[in-house]
């Protein structure tokens, strides 16, 4: 299946930057919901699943175009999964990443590295049209543990405390290019990207 243009259902300029250079290899036109002045959907699914489709529908919806919904974030499961689906809102509706992290730390101060295990997922939902009956859905995990303080300069969100042990560094310390091969968001495109492929 070729796309010659595809509206992601985001406004995150992070998340944006990700996608966009992860879809490079589809040689598809890619904007975001903010070219065509689409407002953020009110996210009230209670997975990461429901969020992305609602994401996708309503652009999808504004913008006539096909919509690849996102909804990502962190999961700790010393934290009983938080901050899951309310990782952008953490600590409060308008909260900064700073704030964010701040509020992290203060929930795991008690906790011992080897109980800080940490995995960021994340749900891609591809629709070809708002009223797609079947959208194709995808899933992507990045395993690692939080530090007890932030490291690196780059990323975004909780990426200087997200560690990979496996590359001794944070999200934050990986280049876009490091960050694509092994993130959450990676590994969902590239199943994406398979299964347009082998539709194509």
């Amino acid at each position: 299946m070729h796309l010659e243009q595809l509206v992601l259902a985001s406004g995150n300029k992070g998340k944006l930057k990700e996608l966009k250079h992860l879809l490079e290899p589809l040689h598809t036109r890619v904007h975001s919901q903010k070219d065509f002045s689409v407002k953020p959907v009110a996210e009230t699914g209670l997975t990461f699943v429901e969020n992305a489709l609602l994401k996708a529908r309503a652009a999808a919806r504004a913008t006539k175009l096909p919509a690849l919904g996102d909804d990502s974030g962190l999961v700790v499961p010393a934290l009983k999964g938080q901050p899951g689906i309310y990782s952008a809102r953490f600590a409060g509706e308008d909260a900064s990443d700073r704030e964010n992290n701040e509020l992290l730390l203060e929930k795991l101060s008690d906790v011992p590295r080897e109980k800080r295990k940490a995995n960021f997922y994340c749900c891609l939902v591809l629709l070809q049209h708002h009223r797609d009956p079947a959208p194709i859905v995808v899933s992507g995990l990045w395993h690692g543990e939080i530090l007890e303080a932030p490291r690196g300069k780059g990323g975004f969100g909780y990426d200087p405390l997200f560690f990979d042990p496996k590359l001794e560094r944070t999200a934050a310390e990986l280049t876009i290019d490091e960050k694509s091969e092994v993130s959450h968001r990676g590994v969902a495109l590239r199943a994406l990207i398979e299964q347009l492929t082998e539709d194509a």
